[in-house]
């Protein structure tokens, strides 16, 4: 059953949003790998963070959800032996920091997910994990899960490239201060996805670990450190924000999120900023991060540090006058679907002139018409081609549901505004 978006002329909406969803993950993790009880509020409750939430359950942390509010008993590093299989759906962050967390355990822990999340790239993690002599295999032998792990982690030095997913260093830096020796990692490419890193570091401290870095090069955890248990409040999710803003700037409207500010950790609350350059005029005041629409030019803008959002902005290029170019993203192939074939794809259902590039997009704006868009069972090609209705008569989405992954209450916030 398709999902039929209503056109409107102009969006005039405040919104408070639900919790992040990378904040979610990782206070999840932070407050399981603590020594007592923490209560994370706003907590994000979709696909993904429960899968995150059930694995830790499984390990042995006691989470007791109850809508927006989370309590966490954490076992403080010392995982309890699992012997199923722990399956992850098709969450990439639950599966990568999960493979990292395991090896605080004992014995042998199996990760699995769906056939689509079977296909991501998990090498480079598994290699950095054998670097400091944890047991850790691709069971096809093709780096991609299911993947079997040895607990028994002490520490020791690993080197990643960073050139595929942050999360890789991430999921490094949760359990290196829970080592008896420490970890040093460091990073011998171009780090992608930077911003993530800040979080997951932001993270850390909050819980009452501390590190040493050297930009996003090199980072010293020191050993036999304790997660401290938090009272913790999840800010509102950036990457949903998004496709509220991109309303305003489609509709020439106005969108406030309540919950957000351009200070935020999180690398798509600068969103607005590359609105602005499209022709938008943001203000970021206490009552929220406003951003009222105007006439959209073409922009190149490198991505890299916000990639999540690249569907979104490639919604906006559709409409406006010009080009844009869009570099920096060549690891959207790796995601929930092919985001930069998946784009062009859907871009060229609507008329519109857009081609893959091998780190981006080049989308010529123009007059879009309505299509039905393919969704590729990926959220965000959903999210995004739903703000194009709103301008394009005649827009359907397939396989609305799939918003379940990170934004279940997409639908109802997105029907708000066209009332």
């Amino acid at each position: 059953m398709g999902k039929e978006i209503k056109p409107c002329r102009q969006v005039d909406a405040t919104l408070t949003l639900p919790g992040s969803k990378s904040y979610t993950h990782r206070a999840l993790m932070a407050a399981a790998l603590a020594a007592g009880e923490s209560v994370l509020t706003n907590a994000l409750a979709a696909e993904d963070t429960e899968l995150t939430a059930r694995a830790l359950a499984q390990l042995g942390a006691g989470i007791d959800w109850q809508g927006t509010t989370i309590r966490v008993v954490g076992r403080g590093g010392r995982w309890r032996p699992v012997p199923l299989p722990i399956y992850l759906g098709n969450s990439g962050t639950s599966m990568r920091f999960l493979t990292a967390l395991v090896a605080l355990g004992e014995g042998e822990y199996l990760l699995t997910g769906t056939p689509r999340l079977c296909q991501r790239p998990l090498g480079e993690l598994l290699d950095a994990l054998r670097q400091v002599e944890i047991q850790a295999v691709s069971e096809q032998g093709d780096g991609c899960p299911p993947v079997r792990v040895t607990g028994g982690l002490a520490g020791g030095r690993a080197s990643l490239s960073g050139a595929i997913s942050s999360q890789y260093l991430s999921a490094l830096l949760f359990i290196g201060p829970l080592t008896p020796a420490g970890m040093e990692i460091e990073v011998t490419g171009e780090l992608v996805s930077r911003p993530y890193v800040d979080l997951t570091l932001e993270v850390l401290g909050d819980f009452g670990v501390s590190y040493y870095r050297e930009g996003y090069r090199y980072f010293q955890l020191p050993g036999g450190q304790c997660y401290l248990p938090q009272a913790y409040e999840i800010e509102a999710d950036a990457s949903s924000a998004s496709y509220f803003w991109a309303a305003a700037a489609l509709t020439a409207g106005r969108v406030t999120i309540t919950n957000l500010s351009l200070e935020s950790s999180q690398g798509d609350a600068a969103f607005p900023k590359v609105l602005a350059r499209m022709g938008c005029a943001i203000e970021s005041t206490p009552a929220g991060l406003t951003v009222q629409g105007g006439p959209l030019q073409g922009v190149a803008v490198n991505m890299a540090t916000m990639p999540d959002l690249v569907p979104t902005l490639a919604v906006l290029a559709a409409f406006a006058r010009g080009d844009t170019i869009i570099t920096g993203v060549a690891h959207l192939r790796h995601k929930e679907s092919d985001r930069l074939h998946a784009v062009a794809a859907e871009l060229q259902k609507l008329g519109i002139e857009a081609r893959e590039t091998e780190d981006g997009l080049v989308i010529r704006g123009g007059a879009p018409h309505g299509a039905v868009i393919h969704t590729y069972h990926d959220h965000r090609i959903a999210m995004s081609f739903a703000v194009a209705g709103l301008k394009a008569p005649g827009m359907s989405i397939t396989d609305p549901d799939c918003v379940d992954k990170s934004f279940p209450d997409f639908w109802e916030f997105f029907d708000r505004l066209s009332r």
